[in-house]
């Protein structure tokens, strides 16, 4: 038997592969192209050896490639597998020449039926009857002679090809003259064979095929009849063994044709004879030999109960037992069908579907009654390179009929979102008659219908994504924000016009809409900013209930009144897959909604069926009025106000102002231009140079934070944690007007008292429910009067006294933020918030929605009709005086040991796009290790980067740029680097770039921006879809109170470590442990005096590096902030259409050219992807304003290719 055998293959046949070689006790050895990086077959074979990127012609055709990578990893023998090298003779003798064993038949063997001319020759001499046909032709005129003496129809075919490629049916001359050339090139292109042949064509045909199995040495036995009958385009798409309603005797005699050809080549290992039947005369045509193992061959193991891969193994290594042996207990049982699963639109004519995949659920499968066979999870890419299956679904049962009933059972519960596929069709022709009854033939799929209750997105608009209310709730301790709509209360009355739930997924549209193309009946309503909409051209009115017929289009324009945002219910709900049980779009973290990310041209959305066809219901007016010239915020004053951190006269200011809206605002938040602040404070101490600067603390959604001196409203994609103070909060109610605040807006704050604020919460749910106009009337009574010139603090609980202090601060009407001790770094402060967090989760209190901890700070998310505020502060009073009492606390702690990449050229990178694009001579720049040097008088770059590896770093809180990134500090006070963060922020950050801000450090959790000092990069703390390994079942890697150790790698070690780790493939060390804030206070008491020298000396140099700043001007720097270049996401004008390519491939041709006229339909640009040419055509009669690819250039999926102008 062989130590290891090298799959030289991908996808589910690898994975399948690898079952047996692991039953035999064998390594497996996988290879991949990069662009199958994330395949399921590189987790499970003991090694993954890299092909390269690119396509099949670089890797998995690539004979040198593959023989090195079997001689480097020391496999013995080479399995290949279906298709690529399968049945290429000339790597089945180079395997051979270099010692290395190929699992298949004889190179000769190969030659003789992977050619189908001189398979047609065998079976000619030895009996098999055959299809009238002809030899190879070289020419057209070769080929209209043959046709001629067959007789038409004919299918003229490629030699060499597989997989239905190379092959087509012609009818006539011109038919067979069209197609002459593309069969050829399909022939050279796939298998470098252009050689074409004909053979006669049979009308109602059923392709039936024999699995065999030689020794090579004379003894062949054949496993009973595949029908193989439904195919689209010579593609197979379900087979079954045994096959039905065959005649008395048939399938022996198949049977007995097979044994005989397969014999007369002293065939050795799985084979397949196929055969055309005749239906009407009852007589069967040999048609090829499949030299390889087939995509179906698991029908006839699951009917056999045999292991042909093992099998195959077993005789290449001589250790097979005698076939006549083998097949002696051998007896079929039951029926077997399978369905292949691919990446394709059938909706699109069977377009491949590249893409992420990014739900992927298949129900149990026991590998008997079901089988599953696939390569795919969560997180793996479809490339475009290669075939698109995704899974070979197979179902055994005593009965047809119960294998049947099985299939489409498994189908209903397979779940696969981010590309299309062909579920829904597979269960369609399940259905369908012909293959229901057991009659099916080759072409019958030609009469069937496919019916897709899906919308194609045609044009994508400026940003449209999905979006649910309330949105991704319960994760904000995580730094996973809620998403949702900006403006919920458009959705939401959306929804309620066209009876859905009112939180049901529908679009959320900015300023450009989308056209919308669908393919079965709808009923929609828009609601939001005002926006034209018509369908099929004729104008409709917003906020009333449409009928979209089936066939229809959508079509959005531009906003050009006020609001930024209009809203798409459909009747339903869009069907999306929940993500932590919302279906709402976080862009940033590129999760939820649609492929985590804004709809693309070519986007296809589900729907489910439309059960209520009614429409033409509106609104009430009162609900939809056009919002005032100056909006109106209602507010909480709170958390932060004067005079701890602003002067009185300031916040009185601030309420007084007219407030305009900055250009760079977004769902993160809106930027505020107005009266820079009064501070009462020179800085924020250890938590930065800057008066705005506080000990990063829990946010609330609608929080007003001063970045520095500029106020941002928090938006719901914003982060949980910061370190800036907020005197405002939005309240519940009047969230929904962010969502419709545009660049130049103007706006006023107004604050009101929690219970108006929890009144008019009231109104806005009696509104969704009943369509009450109480709120709505609210907001035209708001004057705009002055301001009360009296506010109540924000401070409704103070308790205990220095660092047993409670401070509980109103944040908003939703949220309540606890502050402990004074404003200072104790990690004492934080194990009394950790601990009063977990005297609080053990209460489980009905209401809480969630609790977000921070550096000394705890902040409760409650629904105040439930959970009254009341009730909390007195739980929180009795909970924390309970928290002081205890003599010692004590919490679990993990050392977890990280990667660091120093000085990564991420970070360098980072650094060069800030001087070049926003500040050229910030102190820390060009090094910010220089800086950190300086600020900290160290003696050395060398100094920074021994403490740095040196430090355990205590996770105190995570989220602090999303995704469960950490904010950490280090245990020992004399590890505590302290900097200042860049001012103004860096625009562009690496994902997981380590940082030091203030005193402390933070992994960035995704790409943003950002403005901590780097010291390098590191791995991934959050894993989108597959939570393995070290994450144990959650997509966030550290937890509360983690330490984490630092150790060095080189940039390109961390290159391979964050590919493969988000796979599994590589582990990092976890050791557990606890903490006891004792052995921590005995451990400051001891190393007291060192400490205080450390930071002295630290204090001083701050405090220099500050005072050379303000002697250089350099404290309060000054930026007139430029728009960042978007590039081919650039907002398209008026009047212009994007059109994007749907799919990932290379441009073949480009069919017109800028200034040319198009009518709606005409084809534009023609792609190559998935072995198929792929034309993308106009939607709209119009001019071509520009053209952005040229032939021969790589394309992605989304990627705008054209721009055009609508015709005047």
């Amino acid at each position: 038997m062989f130590d290891k055998v090298l799959i030289a293959n991908r996808g589910a046949i690898a994975c399948r592969i690898l079952r047996s070689l692991r039953k035999l006790g064998m390594a497996g050895v996988a290879v991949y192209s990069e662009a199958d990086a994330a395949s399921r077959h590189l987790i499970e074979a003991d090694e993954a050896w890299s092909l390269g990127e690119g396509a099949a012609a670089g890797t998995y055709l690539a004979v040198d490639k593959i023989l090195d990578l079997a001689r480097r990893s020391g496999a013995g023998a080479i399995h290949p597998g279906y298709g690529f090298l399968s049945e290429n003779a000339a790597f089945a003798e180079a395997c051979e020449a270099a010692g290395i064993r190929f699992i298949g038949p004889t190179p000769e063997q190969l030659r003789v039926f992977g050619l189908k001319h001189t398979a047609r020759a065998l079976a000619r001499a030895h009996g098999v009857p055959l299809l009238e046909g002809s030899e190879l032709l070289d020419s057209v005129d070769a080929a209209r002679a043959a046709a001629a003496a067959v007789g038409y129809p004919v299918m003229l075919k490629s030699t060499a090809g597989g997989g239905g490629i190379g092959m087509r049916v012609c009818r006539s001359d011109a038919e067979l003259a069209e197609q002459f050339d593309a069969v050829r090139r399909l022939g050279q292109n796939n298998f470098s064979d252009a050689g074409v042949f004909i053979e006669k064509y049979i009308e109602r045909a059923r392709h039936l095929e024999v699995q065999v199995f030689g020794d090579g040495a004379g003894a062949v036995i054949a496993l009973g009849v595949r029908d193989c009958s439904v195919q689209r385009r010579n593609q197979k798409v379900l087979e079954e063994t045994p096959a039905p309603n065959l005649p008395d005797g048939m399938a022996d005699a198949l049977c007995a044709a097979a044994v005989k050809l397969a014999r007369a080549a002293a065939y050795r290992s799985a084979g397949t004879v196929e055969f055309v039947f005749d239906s009407d005369s009852e007589r069967f045509y040999f048609l090829e030999v499949n030299t390889r193992l087939q995509v179906e061959h698991g029908v006839t193991e699951q009917v056999w109960g045999v292991d042909l891969v093992e099998w195959m193994v077993r005789l290449a290594a001589g250790d097979l037992p005698p076939l006549d042996v083998l097949a002696r207990p051998l007896s079929p049982s039951g029926h077997a069908i399978q369905a292949r699963l691919y990446a394709e639109d059938p909706g699109r004519d069977f377009q491949p579907c590249p893409g992420l995949l990014t739900a992927v659920e298949f129900p149990p499968a026991d590998g008997k009654a079901l089988r599953i066979d696939t390569w795919v999870d969560a997180g793996c890419e479809i490339p475009p390179y290669f075939d698109p299956m995704i899974a070979k679904i197979i179902s055994h049962a005593p009965s047809r009929d119960g294998a049947l009933a099985g299939l489409d059972a498994a189908l209903a519960e397979t779940r696969l979102y981010g590309v299309e596929c062909n579920r829904d069709y597979l269960r369609q022709i399940l259905a369908d008659r012909p293959f229901a009854s057991g009659h099916a033939w080759t072409r019958c799929l030609e009469g069937l219908r496919y019916v897709a209750h899906t919308v194609e997105v045609i044009s994508a608009g400026t940003q449209t994504t999905v979006q649910d209310w309330p949105g991704r709730v319960g994760y904000w301790a995580v730094g996973v924000p809620p998403s949702g709509p900006m403006d919920d209360r458009a959705l939401r009355l959306g929804n309620r016009l066209l009876g859905n739930h009112e939180g049901a997924a529908a679009l959320e549209v900015t300023m450009s809409g989308p056209i919308l193309r669908f393919n079965c009946d709808a009923v929609v309503a828009i609601t939001g900013a005002v926006i034209p909409v018509s369908l099929d051209g004729a104008p409709q009115p917003m906020n009333t209930s449409l009928f979209v017929p089936a066939g229809a289009r959508l079509i959005l324009g531009t906003i050009a009144a006020a609001g930024t945002r209009s809203y798409v219910c459909v009747r339903g709900g869009l069907d999306v897959p929940d993500y932590l049980g919302s279906r709402s779009t976080f862009t940033l973290g590129q999760f939820g909604g649609h492929a985590g990310r804004a709809l693309r041209g070519g986007d296809v959305l589900h729907l489910p069926p439309l059960a209520d066809h009614g429409a033409g219901s509106s609104l009430p007016p009162a609900l939809v009025s056009a919002p005032q010239a100056l909006r109106t915020l209602r507010v909480i004053y709170g958390p932060h106000g004067a005079p701890e951190y602003f002067s009185p006269a300031y916040i009185e200011r601030f309420f007084a102002t007219e407030w305009e809206v900055h250009f760079n605002s977004s769902r993160t938040g809106v930027r505020l231009i107005g009266p820079k602040p009064e501070w009462t404070r020179d800085s924020g101490g250890e938590a930065g140079l800057h008066p705005s600067n506080i000990h990063d603390n829990p946010y609330a959604v609608g929080a007003v934070d001063f970045t520095g001196d500029m106020p941002v409203i928090l938006g719901p994609d914003g982060p949980s944690l910061g370190g800036f103070v907020c005197p405002v909060t939005l309240i519940e109610a009047d969230l929904w007007q962010l969502g419709q605040l545009k660049a130049g807006d103007k706006l006023r704050f107004v604050p009101v008292g929690l219970a108006t604020a929890r009144a008019l919460a009231r109104d806005r749910a009696l509104e969704g429910r009943t369509l009450s106009d109480t709120y709505a009337t609210s907001l035209t009574h708001l004057g705009a009067g002055a301001p009360p010139t009296t506010l109540a603090s924000p401070i409704v609980l103070d308790t205990g006294h220095d660092d047993e202090r409670l401070v509980a601060r109103l944040s908003g009407d939703t949220h309540l933020l606890l502050e402990i001790g004074p404003p200072e770094l104790d990690l004492v402060l934080r194990f009394r918030a950790h601990a009063l967090m977990q005297a609080i989760e053990a209460k489980a209190l009905d209401g809480l929605v969630d609790l977000t901890p921070g550096i000394r700070s705890l902040q409760l998310h409650y629904r105040p009709e439930i959970l009254p505020l009341a009730t909390i502060l007195e739980l929180v009073s009795m909970l924390w005086d309970t928290v002081c009492r205890a003599s010692d606390l004590e919490v679990p702690s993990r050392i977890v040991h990280l990667p660091l990449s120093w000085d990564d050229p991420a970070c360098r990178l980072a650094i060069d796009k800030y001087m070049t694009t926003v500040r050229k001579d910030a102190p820390w720049c060009p090094s910010n290790l220089e800086f950190i040097r300086r600020i900290n008088d160290l003696p050395d770059i060398d100094a920074v980067r021994h403490i740095v590896f040196d430090a355990h770093y205590l996770v105190m809180g995570l989220g602090d740029v999303y995704l469960g990134a950490p904010v950490a500090t280090p245990l020992d006070p004399r590890h505590r680097l302290v900097t200042t963060k860049y001012n103004p922020a860096r625009t562009w950050t690496a994902e997981n770039s380590v940082g030091i801000g203030g005193a402390y450090l933070c992994v960035y959790g995704m790409e943003g921006p950002g403005g901590y000092q780097f010291v390098g990069r590191t791995l991934q703390m959050w894993n989108r879809y597959r939570s393995v390994g070290a994450f144990a079942g959650k997509p966030w890697l550290l937890r509360f109170f983690d330490q984490i150790r630092f150790h060095p790698v080189d940039a390109a070690e961390l290159l391979r470590i964050r590919r493969d780790f988000p796979l599994g493939r590589v582990a990092i060390r976890i050791e557990e442990t606890r903490l006891r804030l004792a052995d921590y206070q005995a451990f400051l008491a001891r190393e007291s005096a060192d400490i205080d020298t450390f930071r002295q000396r630290q204090r001083a140099a701050f405090d220099a590096e500050r005072e050379r700043w303000i002697a250089s001007g350099q404290a309060h720097f000054e930026v007139d902030e430029i728009a960042p270049d978007q590039g081919e996401d650039a907002p398209l004008g008026a009047g212009e259409h994007g059109i994007e390519s749907h799919i990932a491939g290379n441009l073949w041709q480009v069919l017109v050219e800028p200034g040319q006229r198009v009518a709606a339909g005409d084809t534009l640009v023609i792609l190559e992807s998935m072995k198929m040419e792929i034309p993308l055509t106009t939607p709209l009669d119009g001019i071509v304003k520009e053209v952005r690819v040229v032939p021969g250039s790589p394309v992605r999926a989304g990627q705008r290719v054209l721009i055009l102008e609508e015709q005047a």
